[in-house]
């Protein structure tokens, strides 16, 4: 059975990609604002969500519930290099509690209407770009070219 595509690359120019905040963990920690806009639009959709997105060392994170079932939608920025522009990426998740996740939980049973849900939200801005859907295994071994225009 093949994986599912449930990590999403896209190009924005809306969100802050420059400028380090005083409350990032590290300098290029940025997505806090992409992290916030994607709350709204989850609300704006009548899907439950945590009001606050969360840190990590690489960017941010976001909870959501749909059909009983706990999300976490991780996201963060890739800077380009002088010939091309850098992207966001995100990975989407089960949130299965901490023994699961050690067993390779968070990975597994993401039911195809979440990846869905983030993918409405993306797809309707026209501020998003360039949205491709991929299995992490092939993100991990540089095959980008893979990705899909749906999750």
């Amino acid at each position: 059975m093949p994986q599912e595509r449930t990590t999403v690359t896209f190009k924005s120019s809306a969100f802050n990609t420059t400028e380090p905040k005083e409350h990032f963990i590290n300098p290029c920690c940025f997505g806090d604002d992409l992290a916030r806009w994607m709350i709204q639009a989850l609300y704006d959709r009548g899907i439950d969500a945590e009001e606050e997105p969360g840190q990590e060392d690489f960017g941010w994170y976001l909870r959501f519930k749909l059909q009983g079932q706990e999300y976490c939608f991780v996201l963060g920025f890739r800077p380009g290099d002088e010939n091309e522009e850098g992207d966001w990426i995100g990975e989407l998740e089960r949130d299965c509690g901490f023994i699961a996740s050690l067993f390779g939980g968070r990975k597994r049973n993401i039911r195809p209407e979440a990846a869905e849900a983030i993918h409405v939200i993306l797809s309707d801005s026209a501020e998003i770009w360039d949205l491709r859907w991929h299995r992490r295994a092939d993100l991990d071994t540089g095959r980008e070219e893979q990705g899909s225009l749906q999750p």
